[in-house]
Formats: C-alpha cells, structure tokens, sequence
C-alpha cells in the first residue's frame, strides 16, 4: 500500500474560482491505479472551462486539482498493474472511461456508456506535481518527446485526429478552420493538411493569423464574419470545422457550407443553440456531426505525428506555477497562440 502523498499544488474550492496554491494530502494508487510525477500540464480553454464547472459542477466534488492534459512519468503502481510501468512517460487520457462496454470494446471509448466523468474535474488532475490515474488512463508515449511539447498529444492533436476521421477529410476536400490560431485549431490545420492540401485557417488577430500562415495555411481574418467573401477559389468549403461555437460561427458556418459538405462543432458551452433551418440542411444535403475528444487509438496517433515531425507542437507560452495565473488571464483575453502549459521542471 502507498502511504498518501503530501505536496503542493493548485485547487479549487469553488467553482468558477481561480485554484489556490496550497499544501494538501492525496491517497497513493489503489487497486488499478498508478502514481504519475507530473513533468507538465497543457493549459486551454478547457481546462478553464472545467474550472468554471462547465464539465462537472457538483460541490461535492471540491476541492479539486484541475488539469487534464497531463505528461509525466509513472513512479509506482497500485494493486494487480505490472510494475514493468514505473519509469514509462505517458500522457493522461481525458475521459475516465469504463473499458468494459460495448463501446470501449470496439475502441470507441468517447461514447462509454459508464463514463464516471473526466481527469482534472471528477478526480485531480494535473494542477499539481503528483497525480493518481486509472492505469488504464495512463498512455505511455515515446521517450524521445520534450515533456511540455508532448502536452499537446492527449487533448490538441489528439482531438483534431478525431475530428479528420469523423469528417472523411479526403484529399479533393476544402477544409476551414474557425478558431485556428487557438490551442486545437492550430493543430487542426496541421492535421487537416496531412488529409487535404486545401485549407484555411480563421482566426481575428494578427498573432494568430501569422502562426497560422506559418504551418503552409492560409490565414483569413474572420472579425467580421457576416461580411467574409469566399475562403476557396474554386468553390466553398467541403468541411467546416467550427472551434469557436459561437452563435455567428454557426450561421457562418451552414451558409457557406458546399452541398454535401460536412459541419463539425466540438463547444460544448450550455444554452447557446444552433440556428438553422431544416430546408437548408435538406436542400443542401448537410452533414452536422458533433465531435467529442478522441479515442485511445488516436491519442496514439497523435503522438506518432508528434515524434515524426508531422504535426509541430504550438506551445504559446510554458510557465512554473508562479505565474499560471497570469497565464489563464491571457488565455482568456485570447492573447496565447496555441497552447500554454504548466512546467513541474524546477
């Protein structure tokens, strides 16, 4: 048995209240478990998201360490998991998943019919510099990845992987991206590129825009979207994938959108409805799919393009735990391009 752990780290004792840096005890791994030393921790929006308890609100739950795109290295196992895994980097898979149903059998575990929630909001998560994961939520990666670079595997490219199976992205498609410059979509356009050699990325800042331009994409400044003429020469986009989920975004989206092309949305923000008429749909025979995280499969996968180079990892701005918050003040200004992470490196 692992005697519990005392550190210090970040939590929230409210929802939609910054974590507080403090000193607490956490239980060692139990049956099924393993202890990760936390090398680094992605920041996003959703992870500011789950702050703000639009994952999971339960007051019972509190506090809590939050934190879900998290690489590190396995220091001790639980009860009945292979001690061969101590000293293995992996990275943390988000969704805490059953493994057993229909579903996670047939290597679909976004859609787990026991799904008991998400690391960094029903369990802690990175915030800190130990964290216990379900082995099974432990992904070992190459050792040859950069710890705060691999941050971007289990969440940013990982998401963007499942994005170009859902839509059948194909090399004839033309591909926008709306929200490029930030975490996932700067990643979206890279592998969405793999698939396609047409694509777009919009974004609404200069910053944004140049690192777009930087990974062979076009950039296309979308302040104004109900003005934006057309994003392709040779006809509207095939596949629309639209990262910022607001209510312009989707108008956006369905108008401009080719017969027979595809509309894939990710936000999962509460209470904002999507406009659109049926006739549009029928008429243009549209395709709207929704599109949650990724398989355990393409968290694999992301990391293979990471390690070969096909994907470049965009990481804004890495900081210790001295500034994080300063570092989710400008997230939320939209000032980071890319993604931002948490360094556990002293």
């Amino acid at each position: 048995m692992i005697p519990s752990l005392t550190q210090t780290g970040f939590r929230i004792h409210e929802w939609d209240t910054e974590p507080l840096w403090e000193d607490f005890e956490s239980d060692g791994p139990g049956e099924g478990e393993v202890l990760v030393d936390v090398e680094a921790c992605g920041v996003g929006l959703t992870v500011l998201n789950s702050i703000r308890g639009d994952l999971g609100n339960d007051p019972g739950l509190l506090p809590l360490v939050p934190g879900h795109e998290i690489v590190g290295r396995v220091s001790a196992t639980g009860k009945g998991i292979d001690e061969s895994l101590v000293g293995r980097r992996v990275a943390a898979y988000f969704y805490l998943v059953c493994g057993t149903c229909t579903e996670c059998r047939r290597g679909q575990e976004p859609l787990c019919v026991n799904l008991a929630g998400f690391v960094g909001v029903h369990r802690d998560g990175g915030y800190a510099p130990n964290v216990v994961l379900p082995a099974g939520n432990a992904i070992p990666i190459p050792e040859s990845l950069d710890p705060i670079a691999a941050t971007v595997i289990p969440d940013a490219v990982a998401t963007p992987v499942h994005v170009a199976a859902r839509a059948k992205i194909g090399k004839d498609d033309r591909v926008a991206v709306i929200g490029a410059g930030g975490g996932v979509g700067i990643h979206m356009v890279q592998v969405a590129k793999l698939a396609s050699p047409h694509v777009v990325g919009l974004d609404v800042n200069e910053p944004k825009l140049a690192a777009i331009e930087s990974h062979g994409v076009r950039a296309i400044d979308s302040t104004d979207l109900t003005g934006l003429g057309a994003v392709f020469d040779n006809g509207p986009p095939t596949v629309i994938v639209d990262l910022l989920g607001s209510e312009p975004s989707a108008a956006w989206s369905v108008e401009a959108l080719a017969s027979g092309g595809r509309v894939v949305v990710l936000t999962t923000f509460r209470n904002r409805p999507l406009p659109i008429e049926y006739r549009r749909l029928v008429l243009g025979e549209i395709s709207l799919l929704g599109s949650r995280y990724a398989t355990k499969a393409e968290v694999g996968t992301a990391a293979s393009l990471v390690e070969t180079g096909r994907v470049r990892p965009v990481i804004g701005e890495a900081v210790g735990p001295a500034t994080l918050l300063d570092l989710h003040t400008r997230l939320r200004a939209g000032e980071l391009v890319g993604r931002g992470a948490l360094s556990w490196f002293d």
